[in-house]
């Protein structure tokens, strides 16, 4: 199916969040002129407008899955517009929102497309499950829900769990010190995950991403890239919803990932996350990211 164009969706939700704020990162981006820098370098830019809007609620009746009826919604409204704007053979931005909207595009474009793979960067792993959380926070179940490990109907938006294959995914850019989302004995046995933690990308960011993408350009034909913007340490982009000092890379440096992820030929959709504008009240920051963001669609 050949691409026509670039559609903009906004998935303004923070119900699987920590706490309110990234419902407001689709509004801001817009305001922020993502759109009218995009449109200066994309030929065919539409504006598919912004699903309904989902806050963050307290749940203390659900400890270990916070939210989950709110979050299945917001997945699986995410997937009937992700469907939508395939089937019509263009490609589509998605302006988040927590990083459980990822869940729904996938969902959506396996409707669409046979054989879909994942390229997840991210300051964090995810792979928290209700069984092993602290928080009960599903923002930091995403991979687990993906792979199976964890099993709510956040797992089963479509089809039986898994919704990926292991050779289906490949993690760029978590943290493997936090113990609040990374597991090393849950990705242990799903062996076929390729993944590079953040001190790889610190060090070599062009090479690795490089080799992630051949791999999983590999063994998919159709790719959908997850930006969460905590894979950049705050101390240079203080916008995760979710701070991250002392982790992650530079601007810069993602910057150059999301380049060469952007650049697949096998490019169906792009998933950006975790960004909370309430924390930069000067839009500087903001600028800075939507600089980003721009550069490496353009590419």
């Amino acid at each position: 199916m050949a691409v026509n164009g670039l559609s903009v969706l906004g998935v303004p939700s923070s119900a699987g969040a920590h706490h309110a704020g990234q419902d407001g990162a689709p509004r801001a981006l817009r305001t922020g002129g993502l759109l009218q820098q995009l449109r200066s370098r994309v030929a065919d830019l539409r504006d598919e407008g912004d699903l309904p809007t989902e806050v963050f609620k307290v749940d203390p009746a659900h400890p270990t899955h916070r939210n989950l009826p709110a979050v299945v919604g917001v997945a699986r409204a995410a997937a009937d517009a992700t469907e939508r704007i395939l089937r019509s053979g263009r490609t589509v931005l998605v302006l988040g929102g927590d990083c459980t909207i990822t869940l729904g595009v996938v969902a959506g474009a396996q409707r669409v497309h046979r054989d879909v793979g994942l390229a997840y960067f991210d300051g964090d792993a995810d792979l928290t499950t209700p069984a092993t959380t602290r928080s009960g926070i599903l923002d930091s179940m995403g991979v687990a829900h993906l792979l199976g490990i964890a099993d709510t109907d956040l797992a089963r938006l479509d089809r039986p769990a898994p919704m990926l294959a292991d050779d289906h995914l490949v993690m760029l850019g978590y943290d493997p010190n936090d113990p609040d989302s990374f597991d090393e004995a849950a990705l242990a046995v799903h062996p076929g995950v390729v993944h590079f933690p953040d001190h790889e990308l610190r060090e070599a960011p062009e090479a690795v991403v490089r080799q992630a993408l051949e791999t999983l350009t590999g063994r998919t034909s159709h790719v959908i890239v997850h930006f969460d913007v905590d894979a950049v340490t705050s101390s240079d982009l203080p916008l995760g919803n979710f701070p991250h000092y002392g982790t992650g890379i530079p601007l810069d440096n993602a910057t150059t990932v999301l380049k060469i992820l952007c650049a697949a030929p096998q490019l169906v959709a792009i998933v950006l996350t975790e960004v909370n504008p309430s924390y930069d009240p000067s839009g500087r920051q903001l600028d800075r990211y939507i600089d980003a963001i721009t550069q490496a669609i353009a590419s």
